[in-house]
């Protein structure tokens, strides 16, 4: 992964800002715990979302030739305190994507929430979901 993201209109961006040393001193851990809470979200609205070997992020269908990914996710942690996050495409324009290779792997799509369920989805349902499983996950209170 790496390379060129794209943030935007439509999508949930959440950049948790946490001292992972009141959690576990491992940034792989960390991003498998980030990439769950978004596999959890979607099972929410009825969609698989899966990991893919070496693929950082949450993917669709990923052992099809129309894998996509619905979710990209790039962190750092300095002295074990995190930045970046994940971008969750829900109500996405995906034609921005036409003009860039996400995250710098050629030949695999995107999607989004809307587009999988052919209809506009609510992000404020979507951000109370995404909440609820974060929190639970990761044994903490969400403040905001």
């Amino acid at each position: 992964g790496g390379d060129i993201t794209f943030h935007g209109p439509g999508q949930l961006v959440g950049y948790p800002i946490l001292d992972l040393d009141n959690f576990f001193t491992d940034i792989h851990k960390y991003l498998r715990f980030l990439e769950e809470v978004i596999i959890l979200t979607l099972g929410d609205f009825g969609i698989q979302g899966a990991r893919s070997d070496g693929e950082t992020g949450v993917w669709l269908d990923i052992d099809t030739p129309v894998a996509r990914k619905i979710c990209a996710m790039g962190v750092r942690a300095s002295r074990w305190v995190t930045m970046h996050g994940f971008a969750l495409n829900v109500n996405t324009d995906l034609s921005y994507f036409d003009h860039i290779v996400p995250c710098g792997i050629p030949g695999k799509g995107v999607t989004s929430l809307s587009k999988e369920l052919k209809k506009e989805v609510d992000p404020e349902r979507v951000k109370a979901q995404l909440i609820h499983h974060f929190s639970e996950r990761f044994e903490a209170e969400i403040t905001r």
